[in-house]
């Protein structure tokens, strides 16, 4: 198991919900953490909870389906931690409604936040990565990009996108020491699934808790990296 005390991390979408417990537990493991949002007052108050761990915190306010504001404010938040060692590309959005019934516009507004800002912030942050021959990034998809679904169209193109996009980068990266994985969870007990979508009331004894999952990305994080790339190496012969 790999110590993270001392690495930086970025998590998007980290002012509330699985954003949130994932930036704590890193926090909790020594890691610097930078989080992401629309909400500065929510960010503001998850730093506090960051900073009460004794690691260097930060935010931004960016909408990550807007190129020029993520390049901007990840580069100035780079500035400040230096390059990432960590990256969780976790601000997502969802809603359901018939392939004609849904309006256009939000059709492509859940693409381009499920797919297009991973693919904007992770272009941001990945040269620093490279430049160090080092790095994590791991991609929050949806069993929804697995298997569709009447009524989810929109969500599960993008998440099924995104597992796509995080294999091919996975191949991409693995010569340059960066391992990528993509985690597929069910419904989660979040803001988003119980008070938009309202699929679940956020029992614990039927749903599973963002500091749950929040904690196997930690132990994924914490997983041996020769291990993990010989591992994967056994079972596939692509570059």
């Amino acid at each position: 198991m790999q110590n993270l005390k001392g690495k930086t991390a970025l998590v998007t979408g980290g002012s509330r919900g699985l954003g949130r417990a994932i930036a704590l537990a890193l926090a909790k493991e020594g890691v610097d953490v930078a989080i992401t949002g629309r909400n500065e007052q929510a960010l503001q108050g998850v730093v506090e909870e960051i900073e009460s761990f004794e690691v260097q915190a930060g935010y931004a306010v960016f909408d990550v389906t807007d190129k020029e504001e993520v390049n901007a404010s990840l580069d100035a938040l780079q500035t400040i931690f230096g390059h990432f060692d960590i990256l969780i590309n976790n601000a997502g959005i969802a809603a359901f409604g018939g392939f004609l019934e849904m309006e256009e516009e939000q059709w492509e507004a859940i693409v381009k936040t499920n797919l297009f800002g991973p693919y904007y912030v992770t272009r941001a942050i990945l040269p620093g990565m490279m430049s160090k021959e080092n790095g994590d990034i791991i991609n929050v998809s949806s069993t929804a990009g697995l298997k569709g679904n009447a009524v989810t169209s929109a969500y599960s193109a993008s998440k099924a996108g995104l597992i796509g996009l995080s294999e091919s980068l996975m191949f991409e990266l693995r010569k340059h020491n960066i391992r990528v994985a993509t985690l597929t969870p069910s419904t989660i007990a979040s803001e988003m699934s119980k008070d938009v979508l309202k699929i679940t009331d956020g029992n614990p004894e039927k749903v599973l808790q963002p500091e749950d999952f929040a904690e196997l990305i930690v132990d994924i994080l914490k997983f041996d990296r020769r291990a993990m790339l010989a591992s994967a190496s056994l079972w596939s012969t692509n570059p």
